[in-house]
């Protein structure tokens, strides 16, 4: 038990602190167990990678079996724990009908059945966004996504418990912002509206068992110029400084029924600062006149803001893991330059503050909290 101290302070608890990247997905086992090395000098305890789904498929592909296999064996080599997020991809793809739930499900139970080392999967991914998910809305702008991702959730956790109680289903997979309006160009839900829609249809369903374990969100900045610590408060927005927020909201949600809320479980399974990408590293990156990374931090600031957020999270009661996107910088300069790495897998000058705060935050000694 850890005793608050004179000042009315208590240590942080221990936080998971884990990478998300595909990049460690690989046929070659050699090279898998490459990149999962460096993820974890890196300081990540945790990997978590994709599985995606498509349309009819009941059961992963061969080589999604030796990819996922590869990652199992390497990630265990280390001590890492595996997560595995299972999505559909882009919403062109969503599965809008009671069968393609139901074969959604079934992939994802079939994974469970091919690597029982792996215990966490994450279901969708951001389907309050018409880019993951459609429609967004339905008739008299009713949320048509919070009813149809409620139906997704609930058979892929039936599926993956019939499998074995011991696996932790983790739903939302928010994105941190959204417009809250029908008929606009871009179509999207706020995380706020998108819980308190996807408890009344919980409610309204009338089921009798929880629909996930755990609950997770994606708390990116609008910038990566702005601080982990900003707060919303006057907005529907939901990013790591929103915590209260964001606890109420569940704890509301699902008040009064089989699913918990109030103690329910957080992961922050997507969070990234982007860096400048400087000449010397230039080489295996593309799109190199793309303005996408133009809100890129230096790495001091990286690291700065990634311990930051590790200390945020890990004086949040009910918040068990936060995972950066990703280990290494994407090369394609119009995606993600948020790693440790640059494309050209050369440590950036963040990596040892951020692998000293890992350190620390897997040890419960990244900071104090307030207490009361």
């Amino acid at each position: 038990m850890t005793l608050p101290s004179p000042s009315g302070r208590v240590l942080s608890h221990r936080l998971l602190v884990a990478t998300v990247d595909d990049a460690v997905k690989q046929a070659d086992p050699k090279l898998a167990a490459s990149l999962i090395t460096i993820s974890h000098d890196a300081g990540f305890d945790a990997v978590m990678v994709s599985s995606m789904w498509t349309p009819g498929a009941k059961a992963p592909s061969a080589q999604e079996r030796l990819a996922l296999g590869n990652v199992v064996k390497s990630a265990d080599a280390e001590g890492m724990r595996v997560f595995v997020f299972v999505w559909h991809g882009l919403s062109g793809h969503t599965p809008r009908t009671v069968g393609a739930r139901r074969r959604f499900a079934a992939y994802a139970a079939a994974l469970a059945r091919t690597f029982p080392q792996i215990r966490d999967f994450v279901v969708g991914n951001e389907p309050n966004l018409n880019t993951f998910w459609l429609p967004q809305f339905g008739p008299g702008g009713t949320d048509a996504a919070a009813t149809g991702y409620l139906d997704l959730l609930a058979q892929t956790y039936d599926a993956l418990k019939a499998v074995s109680p011991h696996v932790q289903v983790i739903g939302g997979a928010l994105a941190p912002r959204g417009s809250d309006r029908a008929g606009t160009k871009r179509d999207t839900h706020s995380p706020t509206r998108f819980i308190q829609d996807l408890g009344a249809a919980y409610k309204a369903s009338g089921r009798s068992r929880p629909i996930m374990d755990a609950f997770s969100v994606h708390p990116y900045m609008r910038t990566s110029k702005l601080s982990p610590t900003e707060m919303h408060a006057a907005s529907t927005t939901i990013t790591i400084g929103d915590y209260p927020k964001l606890a109420g909201l569940l704890s509301h949600a699902f008040a009064g029924t089989p699913q918990r809320g109030h103690d329910l479980p957080i992961y922050y399974t997507e969070f990234g600062v982007q860096t400048r990408v400087p000449a010397a590293h230039r080489s295996p990156y593309t799109d190199l006149k793309s303005p996408s990374a133009e809100d890129a931090v230096d790495p001091k600031t990286q690291a700065r803001y990634y311990r930051k957020a590790l200390e945020l999270a890990a004086c949040q009661p009910t918040v068990k893991g936060l995972f950066v996107f990703h280990t290494f910088d994407e090369t394609d300069l119009a995606g993600w330059q948020s790693g440790l790495y640059y494309a050209d897998q050369k440590p950036k000058p963040s990596l040892p503050a951020f692998r000293k705060a890992a350190a620390d935050a897997r040890a419960a000694r990244l900071t104090r909290c307030s207490v009361g």
